[in-house]
């Protein structure tokens, strides 16, 4: 293009040093008038100064800055009479004209390549039905997704940077006239008064602005799904976005969100409060199985129907260790192949997680290091964890085991209802954007369980949930609906 010159540019000097900054420095063809390009190399799509800006500076006549706007058929070209941007500009993939016969004006236009990943399916909260879109690590691709699911005025962002190092983007969605303006002011206020100089992923920012930075569970709710984002800001809430993270944060939330994935409202109301039931009971059974299994054969023999007293003893006839030993050493083997399973390749993974359950389980038993017994019920736990639909909320469901595990066995099956006592009243005092996490089994709400438990058919849920307040709590016109049903009731 050009070659490096002595050229002045209002910029810290520790930028002129890099190796990938360029200043070019070029004549008008019609008017001689001397003007210079000054840029990020590596930030820079080429292709775009070459084809786009370069010819028209070169070529058409121009003597002043200003010209440039109407020679130059490009958006996003910005003049700007102070330096005080230029900096911030340039790192983030402008281009920088200065000319002669305007020294103290700059034009700032659009260059940034974009390096984009393809939109893909979900692959954490993947469906066999509904739509197969999942979010990127462009913030522009991600509002582009959710915009189009709510082509609507109201839906409002409002944009902070946070991170003195990486200078991220962060977006805050919300619906007008639905959203609650405290429940917004909540999040900016907190995502404003971050101080931190490197956020990398949407990650950070739960941790930074959460409730209680001490707690095992998450307060935010994480997805990858922009038809998710879309559905729960139409319910009042708050979504963020954060460039360079392909999950988009949702707030305030509830435990039970946790554990209801969206794949339920594609279904059948019936078909889909069946499977929801099913996976309460399955993380459930995970977190406490192995615990009663330890207490139950530590303190409490008598509660053991005697045809099956006979299997146990048979299968620890040769243990050598005690109940919460044996436990713990199988509980611990799971996790170290499934954490195994995570860090290695997919195939790879896949064949340690399969194989390596089967010959360690199968050794343990015969080397008399485990019963079988014990075997089968942790690996009917491990099985039932991975039906959270919540990555981070199947992490919290896994370590919740081990505490049960040692109150199970200090003080057996006491042990574990004071183990729930704890664990309740955590849950009870716990908040996510200064609302209950609880909600609506604390405080209790009847009107909002009709997606807890059970998911009641749309028609049946004509208001927002009540802990969001709303300024607008209807959904729909429940005397629309009535009368939708009456109009089908003649047709048949």
């Amino acid at each position: 293009m050009g070659r490096k010159t002595g050229v002045e540019v209002p910029l810290p000097e520790i930028i002129l040093q890099s190796n990938d900054f360029v200043q070019q420095e070029y004549s008008n063809r019609k008017t001689g008038v001397k003007f210079h390009l000054s840029f990020f190399s590596t930030l820079v799509d080429e292709k775009i100064v070459q084809r786009d800006i370069l010819p028209y500076l070169l070529e058409r006549h121009f003597e002043f800055i200003d010209d440039v706007t109407a020679l130059v058929p490009i958006t996003g070209i910005e003049i700007l009479d102070k330096p005080d941007k230029l900096e911030e500009k340039v790192l983030r993939g402008y281009l920088l004209l200065t000319v002669g016969t305007d020294p103290g004006k700059f034009a700032i236009f659009e260059t940034k390549e974009a390096n984009v990943r393809a939109i893909s399916p979900p692959e954490v909260e993947f469906s066999v039905i509904g739509p197969k879109e999942a979010f990127v690590e462009s913030i522009v691709v991600n509002t582009n997704l959710i915009r189009k699911r709510l082509p609507i005025k109201e839906l409002v962002s409002e944009e902070i940077t946070v991170g003195s190092l990486t200078k991220t983007k962060v977006a805050v969605f919300h619906i007008k006239g639905i959203t609650d303006p405290d429940n917004v002011k909540t999040i900016t206020d907190r995502i404003k008064a971050i101080d931190f100089d490197a956020v990398i992923d949407s990650s950070y920012i739960v941790q930074l602005i959460s409730d209680n930075r001490n707690s095992p569970f998450p307060q935010l709710l994480d997805t990858e799904r922009p038809d998710r984002v879309a559905a729960i800001l139409a319910e009042g809430k708050v979504a963020v976005l954060v460039d360079g993270s392909p999950h988009a944060l949702i707030g305030p939330t509830t435990l039970s969100e946790f554990f209801s994935s969206f794949d339920d409202y594609f279904l059948n109301w019936v078909l889909s409060s069946f499977i929801r039931l099913i996976r309460f009971f399955s993380i459930a059974f995970s977190v406490l199985i192995t615990p009663v299994y330890v207490a139950v054969l530590t303190y409490h023999y008598e509660l053991i129907p005697k045809d099956l007293l006979t299997t146990l003893v048979s299968s620890r006839r040769v243990i050598p260790f005690p109940p919460i030993l044996e436990a713990l050493f199988l509980e611990l083997t799971i996790e170290l192949l499934r954490e195994a399973g995570a860090r290695l390749p997919t195939k790879v993974g896949q064949t340690i997680g399969i194989v390596g359950g089967i010959v360690i389980g199968t050794a343990s038993v015969e080397a008399g290091l485990t019963s079988n017994v014990l075997l089968i019920f942790v690996a009917l736990a491990g099985l039932a964890s991975f039906t959270t639909p919540v990555y981070k909320m199947g992490n919290t469901i896994r370590l919740l085991r081990f505490p049960f595990l040692l109150f199970a066995a200090l003080w057996g099956l006491l042990g574990i209802v004071f183990c729930f006592c704890i664990l309740l009243t955590h849950l009870i005092r716990l908040t996510s954007m200064n609302r209950p996490f609880l909600h609506p089994l604390y405080p209790p709400r009847l009107a909002d369980n009709k997606d807890v438990l059970i998911r009641f058919p749309f028609s049946a849920v004509s208001t927002r949930p009540m802990f969001l307040r709303t300024k607008n709590p209807f959904r729909f016109n429940p005397k629309n609906m009535r009368k939708l049903k009456e109009m089908k009731d003649i047709d048949d």
